[in-house]
């Protein structure tokens, strides 16, 4: 079988809202080649604002058209957007390997700007993550060709890799945690209800229990806007629920920096956007000091 060639880039940027945006202009005005891991609609919380105040330079804007802005500075720069979800990040000594599904990449360098929309995990989810669970539904869908699969959705944006997966297994049941209406393939089971915990015997997930009722999938598929740093970079330090960071953005691993409301409060734009810019100078700086 031949092997898939590993994409490789000096600088992975995990996220697309302002931090990562931020981040993404920041490490190409540096001449870093990077590769940039989110959705061509960036941030789902910053294009469904209404309105924007407290950005200097956009007073009055909706998040819809700030977003627009971003883009356009991207397209500018011929910086594209790498529509995967990055599962995994594991630190190889001189580099470190990105995992999304079945696909790697390789890099010097990562900023993790995943924001804070990760939700608390289920009880079950960590301890079956790999084995009947799974956070990329186009990434795994394969191996569960002509079984049931269940979705739990926590943005309409997932609606797609519902509908992917509809095409590939004999039935898929969709929870929808957002409350947009649901449009998805009439072959799929809409379930409103509430995720409980997933549960199984020994080495496999075998159910997902729900409030009101209990389906046996072969495979979970948790779709979230991001995953828990806990979870993408294994030991990596944390204050609560955010990623401790240093005054250069840089984490407990030396060669991992995080900007934007993953380091914590406030839950700004601002604050996002220039975490962003010094993350990037600092992954920079870690490069150029390796290649000395």
């Amino acid at each position: 079988m031949e092997e898939t060639e590993v994409k490789k880039a000096d600088i992975a940027i995990i996220g697309t809202g302002p931090a990562g945006i931020s981040a993404a202009v920041t490490a190409a005005a540096r001449g870093k080649s990077l590769l940039l891991f989110g959705s061509s609609e960036l941030s789902p919380k910053l294009t469904k604002a209404h309105q924007i105040n407290n950005l200097p330079g956009f007073y009055g804007k909706s998040g819809s058209e700030i977003a627009s802005a971003f883009k356009y500075h991207l397209d500018s720069l011929h910086i594209e957007i790498t529509d995967k979800r990055i599962t995994g990040i594991y630190d190889m000594g001189e580099n470190f390997t990105l995992l999304s599904g079945q696909e790697s990449f390789e890099v010097q360098s990562v900023i993790i700007a995943t924001g804070v929309d990760f939700g608390k995990p289920l009880p079950g989810e960590k301890e079956y993550l790999g084995r009947g669970v799974s956070y990329c539904a186009t990434c795994d869908a394969m191996l569960y060709k002509g079984k049931e699969v269940a979705v739990i959705a926590y943005s309409k944006s997932e609606e797609k890799e519902a509908d992917f997966l509809s095409d590939v297994c004999s039935k898929v049941y969709y929870i929808p945690l957002y409350k947009d209406p649901v449009t998805v393939s009439r072959k799929i089971e809409i379930i409103r209800d509430k995720p409980v915990e997933i549960t199984g015997g020994g080495m496999k997930a075998e159910h997902l229990v729900l409030e009101s009722q209990t389906i046996d999938p072969s495979c979970t598929f948790i779709l979230r806007e991001s995953v828990a740093p806990s979870t993408l970079l294994e030991g990596i330090k944390m204050d609560g629920s955010h990623i401790a960071v240093d005054r250069s953005l840089k984490t407990s691993f030396s060669g991992v920096f995080a900007a934007g409301d993953v380091t914590g409060i406030p839950y700004q734009y601002a604050k996002a956007l220039g975490e962003g810019n010094v993350a990037a100078l600092s992954a920079a700086a870690y490069i150029d000091r390796k290649k000395k």
